[in-house]
């Protein structure tokens, strides 16, 4: 890379048809970018290359003007990856890499890094024994007792925030029927993706959001703008 950029090659960007991309890459036997190219097509989707020397590469950009605006580079990883992320595909390798202007500036992204990790949910969650996770509830946590501890003490100290400024809790069910999420426009919207069941011929729906629900508790008695009004 560094080589690269001593010479200071162009990035050319260039726009073709999906046709023409389809046939180039067909002719030097990349399958992989023939797979991806016939997906555009179908979607109609407009198709980019960039040219870089006798190099050229399908991508949506945007690319550096230009090979000689690389300064400082660091190669972060390199790993195995099922093509299409699909385990009956063949494995490739993937090659994670970061540059940036200064030197400096890539000291600092890496130290950002090593901090994050250092500080990362998961690796602290299982240190301290707050909570672990299960492929059976995929990024849910199943909360530990010491986990217990910080999550009500959290919970507290959000209500005490809460009690201060004068807000009043509800609660509303998680469970009611399709005729609010097709009054709130929900259901049109979203009902695929909404988990439902039926009882006794009707339908039901877990909350996608509390709103809906919330109108029912304003409307159960008669309200005025000046009821809590203290001026």
């Amino acid at each position: 890379m560094y080589e690269f950029a001593r010479r200071d090659v162009p990035y050319i960007r260039e726009e073709i048809s999906a046709d023409e991309a389809i046939a180039f890459y067909r002719k030097l036997g990349n399958q992989y970018k023939v797979e991806l190219l016939e997906e555009l097509k179908s979607n109609g989707e407009s198709v980019t290359i960039y040219k870089q020397g006798n190099f050229v590469d399908l991508c949506r950009g945007p690319h550096l003007p230009s090979t000689g605006k690389i300064k400082a580079i660091k190669i972060m990883s390199v790993a195995g990856a099922y093509w299409r992320a699909d385990v009956r595909n063949k494995m490739l390798q993937r090659v994670y890499g970061v540059t940036f202007p200064t030197k400096k500036q890539l000291d600092e992204y890496v130290f950002m890094l090593e901090e994050a990790k250092r500080r990362d949910h998961r690796k602290l969650g299982r240190e301290l024994e707050l909570f672990v996770f299960h492929d059976i509830s995929p990024g849910a946590p199943f909360w530990l007792p010491n986990g217990m501890i910080v999550f009500r003490e959290l919970e507290k100290f959000l209500r005490s925030e809460l009690d201060k400024r004068g807000y009043q809790e509800i609660n509303t069910p998680i469970l009611v029927k399709k005729d609010l999420w097709e009054r709130s426009g929900h259901w049109s919207h979203y009902q695929e993706n909404m988990f439902r069941l039926e009882a006794d011929e009707t339908i039901y729906s877990l909350k996608p959001m509390n709103c809906p629900e919330s109108t029912y508790v304003y409307k159960h008695s008669l309200r005025s703008y000046r009821s809590n009004y203290n001026g």
